[in-house]
Order: C-alpha cells, then structure tokens, then sequence
C-alpha cells in the first residue's frame, strides 16, 4: 500500500500502437490514446517514429487515377496507369476508351489483363485489344455426320461449352462422300458472318435460320474412318453473354482460374475462367456458359472474394438468410472434371467492403470493423474482430472507396484521406482474444488506389502516382502517453522535476497536460540523439500526459517519469 511522499516511476516503452478505445482499465503505457503519423520501422530501430512521405513519381495524370499496375516486359518494369479514360504505359497512351471507373489487373502468360467493369482488354507491351477479338473459339461438337435431308439430326457428342466472351463456336463433322446438308448444333446463327470451313474447298450456301450448310458436292470421307475432317467455325451470338464477364468489378485467381464477381444484374454469382489444356495456366479469354456458381440469393450482392487455406472465399453483404460468406474449394466430377461448388458458411456477419488474405488471415471489413476467419467456417466459433483499437476512428469513415495492401508486415487500409496500418507481428490480448496493434496517419490527399511492389508502396492519389519513400521532409506528427494516474487515481500526485528521461532522435517539442487543463510548452529539442532530461514541475493532479510532437520526422524510443504520491483527492 503506497504513502505519502512515496516516489513512483512510470516507464513508456516498447511501443505497440495506438488505442482509441477509451477502456476502463485505462491505455497500456505502451500504446498511445492519441497519435499520428508515426509508426514501427521493423527494418529501423525498436522505436516509434514519424512515417515516411508521399513523392511523385514522374507527372501528374490529366484525372484521378482509377488503376495502377506495374507490368514486366521487354526487359523492363513498365507502370501502367489508368486516368480518367485514358490507360498509359510509362506515360504514353495506349488505350483511350476505358470506363472512368475502378479497374483490375493480372498477368497470364506474360500478358496483362485489364477490366473495368464495362471493358476486357490485353496488353501484350506492344498492343491492347479487347478480350472478344482474342477469345477461344470452342468446339462444341464433335464427330457429327452429315444427312441426306436438310430437316434429318446430325447427332454427334457435345464437346466444348460455348464461351460467354466469343460469339464464334466450331462444330467438328465425319464426311461420308454421300450427303451434302451439314446441319450446326443450333439455329439462327449470325447472318453477318460467312462460316468458315476447314477440310474442303467445295461451295457452300448457308440457312441462317435452319443453321444447315449445303455443299455443291459431298465432301469426301476422312483418311481414318470415324475421324473428323471437316470443321466448320460460325458466328451465335447470344445477347448480354459477354456483359456477364466484362460488367464484373471483382476478380481474383485461385486454382489457376480467375473467377470474376460483382456484376450488378447478376449480384450472387461467380463466373471463372477455363484452363489452357497445354500450359495448364488460366486462359482468362475462355469463361464458358456453364461456368459460374450461385452463392446466396440475390438480394445482396457479393462485396470481395479472397483466396487462402485451399478456398475461395466468397464475401456478401448482410443478408435476411443469416448466411454472408460461402467457400468453394476445388472438386473432381467425373462427367465435369474440376468444379467448384458453393458452400455456405455459419458467418452471418455481412461484408460491407474490401477483404484480403493478410499474412494467412482471411480478412474483412463489416460494420463492426475488421473480422478475421480464425476458426472452422461451418462451425460457430469462425470470427475474430481484429480493430478494436482504432474501431472509434475507423466505424466513423465511409468504407465506400476503402482501398487495402500488404506492405512490410502490415496491412493498409486506406479510406480517403485516413490510413490505418494492422501489424501482423503484434497482437494485443482483448476480450480473450487475439487482435492486432495499429497506428493511424492522415494523408494530404484522398486514396484512389494503393499497390506494392518489390517493397515500395505506391499510392495513387492526387491525379498522380507516389511513393512512400519521401524521408526528408515536413509532416506533422505526434506521439502522446496515455493520461496516467500512476496506479493511485484517488491520490494527487506531484512530479518529480529531474525525474523525466526520454530518448529521442530528432527536433520535436514536448508537451503536458494535467487532468482536463489544456496543453502546456515544456521544453523543445533540436537535432537530438540519445537521452534527455524533461523538466516538468506539476502539483496536485489526478493524471498527467505528455506529448511529443514535431513537423519534421523524429523517433521516440523510451520515456521514464517518476512522481511523487500525495493525499487524497477533494471532492
């Protein structure tokens, strides 16, 4: 039991974050109630310190930057933006007729692919096309035969399914020397388009409606009997078909696919691409028809898919069905081969934007905050909360334009103009649970778009494209300790004037403040390094805070304050 006049020594140290929560058992002396703009440099000191700063890098753009790549060909990385409707690569225009929207990228066989929810476009480093012009033409049937009358079935076996992203299909046929009429696998094919024959040269005329070909002569039998020796390539297209493809705003590759989402006539469903049967690599121009899962109903759409643990995980918005989140892992079905069939979690938390696998974790932001999948999905135990600490800033943002990145260990989430950083490497015990440790900065300008690469965060903002590089500097910036009433609330304390040691790096003035009186100057250090005394005499107060703060980068590593106990407070 303390007494009177007992010296009391409060150490800040080993910081971790911040907490904004406001707790009753009050803030850990090393996380901070109030900061900005500082963060943990893992590759630095142990110390907390002022973030680096935005740079650009070349010119600004004509408008916001809606997409930003960084693409690697001839022997180069290339940066590839999208402004406004215009995409660039190294500054140079190459497409003009992009949507003025979110756009997505990957790279399949050394070629980017780009979408932006009305476009589907290749780049090769040399040209961009649309995805239609390149598609994969499928043949959807094969080891048809020819007939003696134009109205007789061809028969033949259902091969390929037909490609949402092509309106062009190949039908492959056996001749037999005798008959002329080569019916297709459907009707009221495209009459803007002359099919296309493989294996003979003879005439043809063409019944668009009955979709019947009819030779001047029979083509003749193949080499081998049964093989097929004529193909013929024609045009159906099928209204919309390639607007389920393109329309979608949410991608991601998994099992060597890419499934597409977030298409809003079609809010519930997910379409994946095919493999190529050589490389075993996605072919992003092939999505068949019959591709695709329902997860959910359609009353709330998906918000984010997210692959990690052997899944895809598939994220909705709060739903009636009490069901948010379905999974689909990779099945063999001997007549379909690999598929992926949807299952429904017990998750019944709603997605309401942005969810990423960060360091292992399958993440994503609900009205709560942040939740992790930590537990068996189909049973109760599933979710953590992981944002507890800076839930009273980050539940007061509009997640609308929330933009995420793994970058040195912690996930950025950037809303606007605010960025708030979770450190995988630190985890705080709340509610007997594992969360992690954050900090929060304030950028100058709102975020369109965050990217990483080879380490360095770019930030796309302010029509431009920045690095998180810039370390010379002026920036704003503040670390505070919490309000402490050195373990006796009901006591007045009294500082112990030379009893205040803190090590710091840097120019940055220091500031107290006693209980709810205002701010008080102590002292101001310029080009500091190592250890310093802070003489600050107060009498008579319940808690004490102190403040470090500079507009240009500095590091705090520790701070002692030692204090003495008095009486008890007056009512």
């Amino acid at each position: 039991m303390s007494k009177s006049g007992d010296l009391i020594t409060r150490n800040y140290g080993g910081f971790r974050g911040v907490d904004f929560y406001n707790r009753a058992d009050g803030v850990s002396l090393y996380r901070s109630p109030d900061a900005l703009n500082m963060w943990k440099n893992y590759k630095s000191d142990q110390c907390v310190e002022t973030r680096p700063d935005i740079e650009l890098v070349g010119t600004a753009y004509a408008s916001d930057i809606n997409g930003f790549f960084i693409y690697y060909h001839t022997g180069a990385n290339h940066k590839i933006v999208h402004s406004g409707t215009s995409l660039y690569d190294d500054g140079d225009s190459i497409y003009a007729s992009m949507a003025n929207a979110k756009s997505q990228y990957f790279v399949v066989g050394n070629n980017l692919y780009i979408k932006d929810g009305t476009n589907f476009l290749m780049y090769n480093g040399v040209t961009v096309v649309t995805v239609e012009s390149i598609a994969y033409i499928p043949t959807t049937s094969i080891s048809r035969s020819p007939v003696e009358l134009a109205t007789d079935q061809a028969g033949g076996t259902t091969f390929q399914d037909v490609n949402l992203l092509s309106p062009y299909r190949k039908n492959a046929f056996s001749g037999d020397g005798t008959n002329l009429y080569y019916p297709l696998d459907t009707t009221n094919i495209d009459n803007d388009y002359t099919p296309v024959v493989t294996g003979t040269a003879i005439a043809f005329t063409v019944n668009y409606t009955t979709g019947v070909l009819t030779f001047a002569t029979a083509p003749s039998t193949p080499d081998t009997d049964g093989e097929d020796n004529i193909t013929i390539q024609f045009k159906k297209t099928v209204s919309g078909y390639a607007d389920k493809i393109k329309k979608c705003t949410i991608l991601t590759e998994f099992d060597n696919r890419v499934f597409f989402a977030g298409n809003p006539d079609y809010p519930n469903l997910v379409w994946y691409c095919s493999n190529d049967s050589t490389t075993g690599l996605a072919d992003p121009t092939y999505c068949a028809d019959t591709d695709y899962n329902k997860d959910g109903t359609d009353d709330s759409p998906i918000k984010a898919m997210v692959s990690g643990n052997n899944a895809l995980f598939v994220f909705k918005e709060q739903s009636q069905t009490n069901t948010a989140v379905f999974y689909h892992t990779p099945t063999l079905d001997t007549d379909y081969g690999k598929i992926y069939p949807s299952s429904h979690s017990s998750i019944p938390t709603g997605c309401k934007s942005g969810a990423i696998n960060f360091n292992g974790d399958i993440c994503f932001f609900s009205e709560r905050g942040m939740e992790s999948i930590t537990g068996e999905i189909t049973t109760e135990d599933f979710l953590t909360h992981k944002s507890t600490l800076v839930d009273k800033k980050l539940l007061a943002e509009d997640f609308t334009n929330m933009q995420l990145a793994e970058w040195e260990g912690y996930l950025v989430v950037a809303i606007d103009k605010h960025i708030y950083l979770a450190d995988s490497r630190n985890v705080a015990t709340i509610n007997d649970h594992y969360e992690y440790e954050w900090f929060y900065w304030e950028l100058a300008y709102d975020v369109n778009n965050l990217y990483v690469k080879d380490g360095v965060l770019y930030v796309c903002c302010n029509k431009g494209v920045y690095t998180l590089t810039k370390t010379a500097t002026t920036i704003q910036s503040y670390w505070t300790t919490p309000e402490d009433e050195f373990k006796y609330p009901h006591y007045q304390k009294t500082t112990n004037k030379r009893g205040c040691v803190a090590d710091i790096d840097g120019t940055l003035t220091v500031y107290t403040k006693t209980d709810n009186n205002d701010e008080e100057l102590i002292s101001t250090f310029t080009e500091t390094k190592g250890y310093v005394v802070i003489k600050i005499k107060k009498k008579k107060w319940k808690s004490l805070q102190l403040k470090f703060t500079s507009t240009t980068p500095f590091k705090i590593y520790s701070c002692t304050l030692e204090s003495y106990i008095g009486g008890y407070l007056k009512r």
